[in-house]
């Protein structure tokens, strides 16, 4: 302070101002009284800030013995170094500390301690953590007898995330990268990222359910007031906009997704990929650094797999007219096939994809991971198609961007292209015919067939291909037909194949197609119902047919035939009356009436 007066221009200086002083009014004041000898209290709070107030203020050892400097690096190394709870706190305090808590090593020997107590086996070590707050009642009186974790029930794995997450991003970096060094799993690593990021980024939750770890130190530490956090939903994160987020909190968010995508683990399996996708449609909304956004997608491209429709369903924030990004999505199924071409050549990692292919069959009863994301990919399309903006050659090119081995069924295609033709009448005949090229008609289930047959949407070229082609399934049927009695055994793996295919379709697929096979039959029944009433009316027809045929008939009948009909019933009449009267009569008179009644039978 002398020299800063000396140096000083000022002849009448009376008021000397510290405006670079780390640790402010309150370092000043201790060290001030550590100068007159009052007593001075260090904590954990307060020695970060004091140990850099004195570095300020030159306190030294040449000067005198014992100086300040001396004194808080002691106890800054071998008491509160050696706690948990205080190396938390006093990384905590550096936040205002910089760059004199950076410069004196404060930050990494704090970070470093607190690796080294997350990496240690908690097992005998009774340090007092915050841990995961209880939603439930509050315990009994004999239940808090000994509150120590350690002590009542076996430490969980994650019990360091919650103090972790309370560091700003820079410090929270600092230790991760250390507790990585380490040698600390990779599945916490990604799991401790993820807690983090849920409690910093509220827009990355999707649903209505509160924040992880809410209570207790969080809702205490937490600079993130009740009306900043955004309303979770998938329907708000589609709504948002960057102009709805303040400037100042839309550039801190910006940064904590770039730390973040910067030390999560190059594991594969590290963060879930319904994580990766939600970072990623946060980032696009927040205009993140393009290069660590394509580093975010090819990781979602590594589990493509495992996404799922919703988290596919990201808006585009690049102010087209498209109301989906298809464009990102195209670039991630690259990005997975660009994966699984580099995996099935490698031989090390053969075995390791075949032993994974195997389970994925067990479990969700799927062949490969291609299989599951063409049915991803054709719910996506069924989605997506419904808007009027998409353009054919978008969807045309993500429709077509997996092999053709990948589809066993195109019936998740097939629905695709009907929604597409739903929403856009209006195409042309040839852009039909473009449309329905990327489909195999032999492909498609009888269900599907029974439905395109009748569906006057596609072009009637697509139509005969349809029935052309169940007509060969049928006579294949009947072909094999002759051949199930030989051959019964060689039929069971194919139904325990569909049943175990149709256990490992997805919800929202089989959700579609059970719609879809109402509409069926709802047209089956109207069919018949058209057919019955069409065989009425045919009945109808036909006797009024008849009854006009008889009609005509009576009234076309010549007067000529007429006359010689009554003549012949008159004539029968009178010889009738003859024969009663005959036996009467002489024989003269009986050969005399005889013969002109020949000549009249004859005549007539």
């Amino acid at each position: 302070m002398n020299r800063l007066m000396y140096e000083s221009q000022e002849s009448n200086l009376n008021k000397l101002v510290l405006d670079d002083l780390p640790g402010g009014s309150e370092a000043f004041e201790l060290a001030a009284k550590f100068c007159y000898g009052i007593a001075v209290d260090l904590t954990p709070t307060n020695i970060s800030g004091l140990r850099c107030a004195a570095e300020y203020l030159e306190m030294t050892e040449d000067l005198e013995e014992g100086n300040l400097i001396f004194k808080t690096e002691a106890f800054l190394s071998y008491v509160v170094l050696s706690s948990w709870r205080d190396s938390i706190q006093v990384l905590k305090s550096c936040e205002k500390l910089s760059p004199w808590a950076e410069n004196l090593q404060i930050v990494r020997r704090s970070s470093e301690s607190i690796a080294w107590k997350a990496c240690a086996n908690p097992k005998g070590i009774r340090w007092g953590y915050t841990g995961r707050s209880s939603r439930t009642s509050s315990p009994k009186w004999n239940d808090m007898k000994d509150s120590s974790p350690s002590r009542s029930q076996p430490v969980p794995p994650d019990w360091w995330f919650e103090d972790v997450s309370m560091l700003r991003i820079d410090h929270f970096v600092r230790v991760i990268t250390a507790i990585r060094v380490k040698g600390m799993r990779f599945e916490l690593i990604g799991a401790s990222i993820m807690h983090y990021a849920t409690k910093w980024l509220p827009g990355l939750i999707k649903d209505s359910t509160p924040v992880p770890f809410e209570e207790g130190s969080f809702r205490s530490n937490s600079n993130i007031s009740s009306n900043s956090v955004w309303k979770a939903g998938l329907h708000m994160i589609v709504a948002g906009t960057k102009e709805d987020i303040s400037s100042v909190q839309a550039k801190d968010q910006r940064m904590i997704i770039e730390s973040l995508i910067s030390i999560i683990p190059p594991q594969k399996d590290s963060v879930s990929c319904s994580f990766l996708l939600r970072f990623l449609r946060m980032a696009n909304m927040l205009k993140v650094a393009p290069a660590l956004v394509t580093e975010l997608e090819k990781r979602v491209g590594m589990q493509f797999e495992q996404a799922t429709l919703a988290d596919l369903l990201i808006p585009s924030y690049n102010k087209t007219e498209n109301m989906y990004d298809v464009d990102l999505v195209q670039r991630l199924l690259e990005h997975f096939l660009v994966q699984e071409q580099m995996e099935s050549s490698s031989p090390s990692r053969q075995s390791f994809s075949d032993k994974h292919m195997y389970e994925g069959i067990q479990m969700s009863g799927c062949p490969n991971a291609k299989m599951r994301v063409a049915r991803l990919v054709d719910s996506y399309l069924t989605e997506v198609a419904r808007d009027r903006n998409l353009s054919l050659t978008k969807f045309q090119v993500l429709a077509e961007a997996l092999p053709e081995s990948a589809r066993t069924c195109d019936d998740g295609l097939y629905r695709a292209i009907d929604s597409y033709l739903k929403a856009h009448p209006m195409l042309s005949e040839h852009e039909r015919k473009r449309l329905c090229r990327v489909m195999d008609c032999q492909k498609l289930s009888i269900d599907a067939c029974m439905h395109a047959a009748q569906n006057e949407r596609l072009p009637l070229r697509v139509v005969v291909q349809v029935l052309f082609s169940e007509q060969v399934k049928i006579s294949n049927a009947l072909s094999n037909a002759a051949l199930k009695d030989t051959g019964d055994s060689q039929y069971q793996p194919l139904a325990s194949n569909r049943k175990t295919l149709l256990e490992g379709t997805p919800q929202s697929f089989q959700e579609g197609w059970a719609a879809a096979k109402k509409d069926i039959n709802t047209l089956k029944f109207e069919l018949e119902t058209t057919k019955t009433k069409y065989l009425e009316l045919q009945n109808e027809m036909d006797n009024l047919q008849r009854q006009f045929d008889k009609m005509t008939k009576q009234k076309h009948t010549s007067a000529w035939t007429t006359g010689w009909k009554k003549l012949s019933k008159l004539t029968k009449m009178t010889a009738l009356d003859n024969h009663d009267i005959g036996p009467q009569l002489p024989t003269a008179a009986e050969q005399t009436t005889k013969t002109p009644r020949r000549w009249r039978n004859s005549i007539s």
